[in-house]
């Protein structure tokens, strides 16, 4: 048996034990345990339940939950499509540093045509280490469209550098 790192039980070998011990995990509330049960339901595309461990766990402050639930939005997924719920998930999920909402928050702001505000989301994100966002930045940068300086982009750049080489 393999053992998972600081648990006493072994590794699930497919989706029915893993949603096994996510129903033993939910016993006791664990908000883990919940945003987990919702990412689940959420890939077998069971949105409702999604919502619902999702929404719960949002309000207890996950980042990840927030994230989701604006995809949610964004996607209509058992939800009405709403741009300003999705904003706000976004947003909430970007201030606590999360890399894609900061991303996504970015994309939003350069469709509605404020391309300095997205450029200092993606600079943010990009020194996250959000791979997108330094692709984004370096089009805008190549092409000339962009509103900020190759010291800008530099400087995103070595951040992003900087947040990868932490992750190893």
């Amino acid at each position: 048996k393999t053992l998972r790192p600081f648990r006493r039980h072994p590794v699930a070998k497919n989706i029915e034990q893993v949603k096994r011990d996510i129903k033993k995990r939910l016993e006791t509330d664990g908000p883990i345990a919940m945003r987990e049960m919702g990412l689940c339901l959420n890939s077998e595309e069971n949105y409702d339940g999604a919502f619902e461990y999702l929404s719960k766990v949002a309000d207890l402050g996950d980042v990840e939950a927030h994230y989701q639930l604006s995809i949610m939005y964004q996607k209509g997924n058992g939800v009405e499509k709403d741009e300003q719920m999705e904003a706000y998930h976004l947003e909430v999920a970007a201030i606590a540093g999360h890399p894609k909402a900061r991303h996504n928050l970015g994309c939003i702001e350069g469709d509605n045509g404020r391309q300095q505000r997205a450029a200092k989301h993606l600079i943010i994100s990009a020194s996250l280490g959000d791979d997108l966002s330094l692709d984004e930045l370096k089009i805008e940068y190549v092409t000339g469209r962009g509103y900020f300086s190759k010291e800008h982009f530099a400087s995103a750049l070595r951040a992003h550098q900087a947040a990868v080489a932490s992750m190893k």
